[in-house]
């Protein structure tokens, strides 16, 4: 399965090709997929480095890292985000809440510090001039995070990926020509709403593209993406599922939004945490709006690799936009919140609608 695995993610995801330097960064967990992962690209003739973190490394930082050594960025990463052709980040927690009770001040001073950085990375990645993908390897971590044995959460992590089809690869191919007729619709139009359970929200993708993300920069996915109109969002929005971020779990979140601006912001739990993130700048505007379409998760995991591609869910994320679609928010954070459309959810595109109960009426 991790030969699949690998093949999948050199061949379709990135597209190695001879002479491209590969920069590759996980845990020691996930040796097992980084051993193939190299093969392949040997295969296709490109170069790979590995990046390994280990067990509390992250908290070790944050609880010992002067301000000095906050700022600063490790050479080898910086010329990989800068210079080299493709990007893999293989997620393979030892503990899920390692960094919880980061010093926020300490984690402001880190954002500050890698915000050049983060820039070039979203400016590289939106024409795939970087060509980047994040997967994830299953762990004990994620297993018990996600409530599961972890062979059933193997089976979920491969099951979400369609590494049990005989290609994968024409699979992945299958979901791009569905979700294609997804992004056409959307790109017609150019006003977009959301009305559900405790939500209604609208905003303008005028000038902005629907982007279909099929399995190349996330693996899985299964979404249609883009970034709205900063000053355009107008409503609330309710997220019923609990938002994560860096290890800290927010839960109820309702956003008031006018002229784009997030003006109110409530959480039933991790209302303090929420407070800190909207004082970082850009947060305080949307960066993305999506509509989840892998209907392969079935569930909630606290993973927002695999919960923001729910089935039957739409998200939004507060921050930095993404470049390919249009947009023009800047910020060192970029947080997506998921709500749930399967209880009578609808999107409407130029006042029409295309989406009931978290299916698209024309796919």
């Amino acid at each position: 399965m991790l030969k699949k695995y690998a093949n999948l993610l050199v061949n379709y995801c990135l597209e190695i090709q001879p002479g491209d330097r590969l920069y590759v960064r996980t845990s020691t967990l996930a040796e097992p997929l980084v051993k193939e992962v190299y093969r392949e690209t040997l295969r296709q003739g490109g170069h790979m480095e590995v990046e390994f973190d280990f067990r509390e490394k992250n908290r070790i930082f944050f609880a010992e890292a002067n301000e000095d050594q906050l700022r600063y960025i490790k050479p080898g990463y910086r010329k990989a985000m800068e210079e080299y052709e493709a990007y893999l980040y293989i997620r393979a927690p030892f503990n899920l809440f390692e960094s919880q009770g980061t010093s926020a001040d300490k984690a402001k001073i880190r954002s500050a510090a890698t915000a050049d950085l983060n820039t070039t990375y979203f400016s590289r990645t939106a024409t795939r001039e970087l060509k980047r993908n994040l997967c994830q390897y299953p762990t004990d971590a994620a297993a018990q995070n996600a409530k599961m044995s972890l062979e059933e959460y193997e089976q979920f992590v491969f099951n979400a990926c369609h590494l049990y089809a005989e290609d994968p690869i024409a699979k992945w191919l299958e979901v791009r020509k569905s979700q294609q007729q997804i992004v056409d619709v959307l790109n017609s139009r150019e006003k977009v709403r959301y009305k559900g359970e405790g939500i209604d929200i609208e905003f303008s993708t005028k000038g902005r593209t629907w982007i279909n993300s099929d399995g190349q920069t996330n693996m899985p996915s299964g979404e249609v993406y883009t970034s709205p109109v900063e000053n355009s969002v107008n409503g609330v929005i309710h997220f019923s599922h609990p938002a994560v971020y860096m290890g800290n779990e927010v839960e109820g979140v309702t956003l008031w939004v006018k002229e784009g601006l997030i003006e109110k912001w409530e959480a039933k739990r991790g209302q303090d945490f929420l407070d800190k993130i909207f004082e970082i700048e850009g947060t305080r505007r949307f960066g993305e709006a999506a509509v989840g379409t892998n209907y392969g998760i079935d569930r909630f995991t606290k993973n927002i690799l695999f919960d923001e591609k729910i089935g039957g869910t739409v998200h939004m994320a507060i921050g930095q936009s993404y470049l390919q679609c249009g947009g023009q928010n800047k910020s060192s954070i970029h947080w997506d919140m998921i709500a749930n459309m399967k209880n009578g959810g609808e999107i409407f595109a130029n006042d029409e609608k295309i989406y009931e109960s978290g299916k698209f009426l024309f796919v």
